[in-house]
């Protein structure tokens, strides 16, 4: 039930966005917000090696999402 509801509130949330951003901004906040979390969690959660390469990929997709809002 969690799961469901939580895809709900980003969907209702990514509705929201896309009155002040362009479509392609907006999914590539969404995605890579979700990818950066679920590899966050892993690291966390599951005991993942938080190795230096995975971090800084992370960190590029965080960056990439900065450039995109700064940039719309």
């Amino acid at each position: 039930m969690l799961p469901l509801a939580a895809m709900a509130g980003g969907v209702i949330l990514l509705g929201v966005a896309l009155k002040t951003l362009p479509i392609g901004t907006a999914y590539a906040v969404l995605t890579g917000i979700g990818a950066v979390g679920t590899a966050a969690l892993g690291i966390m959660l599951f005991g993942q090696p938080a190795a230096a390469f995975r971090l800084a990929s992370m960190g590029l997709i965080v960056a990439g999402i900065v450039g995109l809002k700064f940039v719309s």
